[in-house]
């Protein structure tokens, strides 16, 4: 894990729950599962630029936002 992999991991989980969303009903729209989504959030894996625009997708924001 390096500390961007975790960085984008905590952003995406913290604009997750500030829509109020669900590990479910976001990786759902992304068209991933909850598992790979729960990962992501943790840090274990790097998101491609593929993942990153589904999730940017379904939480309604730029990428950009996934990577402050």
């Amino acid at each position: 894990m390096t500390p961007t992999t975790r960085q984008v991991g905590l952003t995406l989980k913290r604009l997750r729950q500030a829509k109020g969303l669900s590990q479910v009903a976001v990786a759902a729209k992304a068209q991933l599962t909850r598992e790979h989504l729960s990962r992501l959030e943790a840090g274990r894996y790097d998101p491609t630029l593929r993942t990153l625009n589904r999730l940017a997708w379904a939480l309604g924001v730029p990428v950009t936002d996934l990577l402050r």
